[in-house]
């Protein structure tokens, strides 16, 4: 990787003229972004999907990303590469229709229930509430919750519009500022609630940006292990969110 200097000046090259050389310049500096981005969305998809493929799909979506980034937007390239990468790998793996019909059932007949409690109680509907309505236990809640996120995150649309206008952080009004500093200061209290290792689990995943296999090497168990305490981790934050009227997006999983 070439230092922030260096690739101020590939880029200021690239605007000028778009040789061959300075765009795989690019590419190998931004290739570890690929690898962040593949590897948050490996821990719904390596199951089905090789972790290696979805970097490959994700270079396609960089190679894009720099063909397309407009210098004019208030936006790192950082920013407006990561959606394009993800959106790369998820047209992909859409496009190969690997989601079996039955999860597709489950992810539908979970929508409805979601619907049934949201209408019943006027709020995101609780893990409780699921589990009393589904009539299952909480190891089936999250075995379910791991199955349908699949689903739910290869239904996503990247929208190509979103993608080329969305604006950097630090563009946000003072107001949106302190939105999100309290969205901020909400989860912070929520993750005190978690288990040690769903802590450590969520630390090493967002804070240290490790990948599901290396995590799974430091805590000693599988990566299909660690995907659970995942899954977990999150249905819990989201929880403590929603009573606060705070969702959690998908996409930021």
């Amino acid at each position: 990787m070439v230092s922030g200097t260096n690739v101020d000046k590939i880029w200021d090259g690239y605007k000028k003229n778009k040789t061959k050389i300075l765009k795989q310049q690019l590419i190998e500096h931004y290739a570890p972004l690929v690898r962040i981005v593949a590897g948050r969305l490996g821990m719904y998809l390596t199951n089905y999907v090789e972790l290696d493929d979805l970097i490959g799909y994700g270079v396609i979506g960089l190679i894009d990303a720099i063909d397309k980034f407009d210098h004019s937007k208030q936006v790192k390239f950082e920013t407006y590469a990561s959606l394009r990468i993800r959106g790369a790998i998820i047209d992909e793996v859409r496009r190969l229709d690997w989601v079996p019909r039955t999860l597709r059932k489950k992810q539908k007949d979970l929508t409805k229930v979601k619907e049934k409690l949201e209408s019943k109680y006027g709020a995101h509907p609780t893990q409780e509430q699921y589990m009393k309505e589904l009539d299952i236990n909480e190891d089936e809640y999250y075995k379910l919750m791991q199955e349908t996120n699949i689903n739910t995150l290869v239904s996503i649309d990247e929208s190509e519009t979103y993608a080329s206008t969305i604006e950097d952080k630090s563009s946000l009004t003072p107001s949106a500022q302190l939105e999100n500093k309290e969205v901020v200061d909400t989860l912070e209290k929520a993750i005190v609630d978690l288990t040690e290792r769903e802590q450590l689990v969520i630390k090493l995943y967002y804070f240290e940006e490790l990948t599901l296999k290396e995590i799974s090497l430091i805590l000693e168990v599988t990566e299909s292990r660690v995907s659970q305490i995942h899954t977990k981790a999150i249905s819990k934050l989201r929880t403590q969110l929603n009573k606060e009227n705070i969702t959690l997006p998908l996409t930021s999983i």
